[in-house]
């Protein structure tokens, strides 16, 4: 069997370090059994998706030096390789299995969906679409179409008996059918979900194998029964384990610095990032920890993979990442990799108009603009509670300017200043005495500074979020319950300022 693995990242955001943990582990895998590597774009979420997320997924995985095999920008003989330009092929198979009685047009409206969920809480019932529309008669079909009404496309799962999935990893795992929604494969909007399209383009690029995340398990008995319905041969599935926060959880960009452009921003080298995440799902024999990925692509075997979460531990990265730099970097080559990162004439020639008439000497240079060039802010009390703001507040205020610059899609000068606005207004902090001096000890740990707005530029959207991270986590972080009470303010006094 020729073996094919793929990775199928969505561009709807920052390419996340989940993003580089599979492709990383499908490309070994693909190296190891002298495969086939390809990426696709899942782009159908028509209101998320963008082109400059793409090519930021390319950009990213090219720092890691990931190199596909297949894929949009290269092409291949199974493309095309966006979601988006292979519509027809989905509807087509959607068209097959609606005329099979494998799935059916549902005319569930939010408000339905809503009261499902209403009744299903309180009653202690499976939470999900309660199958109101699965038994329409044909006619009553084509007289609710007449109507104009919307309609979704579903799945018919079976209402009795068992899916058993054999994983590589995980083993045996059994789901009750009726424990499986009837779920969705064609949008209203005529754009298929994940699901459908997962299964047909993995099914007509003849991928082998499937390596994901541990959290796609759940929807797999979806899968394995489309695959069933279709008269296909699955796929084998390897579930890789979860990449955790220090605090156990799913690593989220709420709580985390997700980006791979953080990593690369931060200075960490791209061969030690690769080894790094390698130790998050993978054991080398004798414990060895640093190596390259053509070692572990020589050397790989999949009985060697974890089954548990594994926990993203920075202070390990930065020790892998110190070996990469005694050991690979000469010391007469330390300066100038150095010099590539961030003290490049590119970048210090942004930076020179705004200390040009704010140091009196050489020597105050460092001085003024070292939060630049450093990760680890030194933050305190007094920093981030100007002039008797509470540390409460001061949170809310920092994770306001998260939403905020989330909501408007700009990270930039124009976004920070903005965000400082309005989270000023929505919590009632005086904005020159109170916000300003948060804001300038979130982003440099002191009071004083070059100007903030060009600072933020400057420093970079992810960088940016991490602070205002950092900042929140050392005033004592928001709890789970502060935080959805916060956000239902948040929502509210927003609508109440505009």
């Amino acid at each position: 069997m020729d073996v094919r693995v793929r990775i199928a990242p969505s561009p709807t955001g920052d390419p996340h370090v989940g993003t580089a943990y599979m492709a990383l582990f499908n490309l070994i895998f693909a190296r190891h059994y002298n495969g086939q590597f390809i990426i696709r774009i899942e782009d159908t979420d028509q209101t998320r998706s963008r082109p400059e997320y793409e090519e930021n997924i390319y950009e990213a995985l090219k720092w890691c030096k990931i190199q596909w095999d297949e894929g949009p920008d290269i092409g291949g003989p199974y493309g095309p390789y966006k979601q988006s330009e292979r519509t027809d092929i989905y509807r087509k198979y959607c068209q097959q299995l609606l005329d099979e009685g494998k799935a059916y047009k549902c005319f569930a409206t939010a408000e339905e969906l809503a009261e499902m969920r209403e009744v299903a809480a309180k009653t202690g019932k499976r939470q999900g679409y309660d199958r109101r529309y699965r038994n329409l008669s044909e006619k009553e079909v084509e007289e609710r179409i007449a109507a104009g009404q919307t309609y979704v496309v579903r799945l018919k799962v079976p209402l009795t008996g068992e899916c058993v999935i054999e994983d590589a990893i995980r083993g045996r795992s059994v789901f009750p059918w009726a424990d499986v929604d009837d779920q969705v494969l064609m949008k209203s909007d005529n754009f298929p979900t994940y699901h459908l399209a997962n299964v047909v383009d993995d099914h007509l690029m003849k991928i082998s194998h499937v390596i994901r995340g541990d959290e796609w398990m759940s929807s797999t008995p979806k899968h394995v029964l489309l695959y069933d319905c279709f008269g296909w041969t699955p796929p084998t599935f390897l579930h890789m384990p979860l990449l955790l926060g220090k605090d156990g959880r799913k690593l989220s960009k709420r709580r985390n610095p997700t980006s791979i452009f953080y990593y690369r921003d931060a200075g960490y080298l791209s061969e030690a990032f690769l080894n790094f995440l390698t130790l998050m799902g993978y054991s080398m024999p004798g414990d060895t920890e640093i190596y390259s990925v053509e070692q572990i692509c020589k050397e790989f075997d999949p009985k060697r993979i974890g089954a548990s979460g594994a926990v993203f531990d920075v202070l390990k990265l930065d020790w892998i990442n110190q070996q990469y730099l005694i050991n690979n970097i000469p010391q007469d080559q330390l300066w100038k990799r150095i010099q590539e990162w961030s003290f490049n004439d590119a970048f210090m020639q942004k930076l020179m108009p705004l200390v040009h008439t704010r140091i009196k000497t050489f020597g105050e240079f460092m001085e003024l603009c070292d939060f630049l060039f450093i990760n680890h802010i030194k933050y305190s009390n007094e920093l981030l509670c100007p002039k008797d703001l509470s540390s409460e507040l001061a949170m809310n205020a920092l994770q306001g300017m998260i939403w905020h610059m989330d909501e408007v899609e700009n990270w930039g000068r124009d976004g920070f200043e903005s965000g400082g606005k309005r989270v000023a207004a929505v919590f009632g902090i005086h904005f020159k005495k109170q916000m300003i001096p948060l804001l300038f000890g979130s982003m440099m740990g002191k009071h004083h500074g070059p100007p903030l707005y060009d600072s933020v530029t400057l420093l970079g959207k992810d960088r940016v979020r991490v602070r205002l991270l950092n900042s929140i986590e050392f005033l004592g972080g928001l709890s789970n319950k502060a935080m959805d009470a916060l956000k239902k303010t948040w929502k509210q006094a927003s609508v109440d300022v505009s």
